[in-house]
Parts: C-alpha cells; structure tokens; sequence
C-alpha cells in the first residue's frame, strides 16, 4: 500500500535546489553549469557551448511581485 505525500517542499532552505535537480534529472536535454555548483544555471545538454551566442533569462516571481520582474 502506497502512502500519500505529506509535503511538497521537504526543506524551505533547499526548495531551489531540489526544484532544478528534479528537473535536471526529468529532461536529460538539461544539464547543470559545469565549474559552478553555488551557481544555479542550466543549460541545454544538446547545444554545444560554441553556439551560445544568446542568453534567456527567467525570473522568479508571480507571488505579488511581478512589477518588480517586468
């Protein structure tokens, strides 16, 4: 017998962290920043880096703070 998750989020401090590993490890086209673990950047896997020649940026917000992301 399965039992339901009693939380989303296991560690308040960590919920970045764990967010970008499970979504890492969901799609392998993604790879973290090699040289950077304190830094928080993924990229695509399927790209060499020889053709990252533009950057996008995504922003957190939406919890009442958008005016301060646009």
């Amino acid at each position: 017998m399965a039992f339901p998750a009693k939380k989303l989020i296991d560690d308040p401090n960590n919920v970045v962290t764990e967010f970008i590993d499970g979504l890492v490890e969901t799609y392998p086209a993604l790879q973290y920043l090699d040289g950077f673990p304190q830094v928080k950047v993924v990229l695509r896997a399927d790209v060499a880096y020889a053709t990252y020649d533009k950057v996008a940026v995504i922003s957190g917000g939406g919890s009442g703070h958008e005016p301060s992301h646009a």
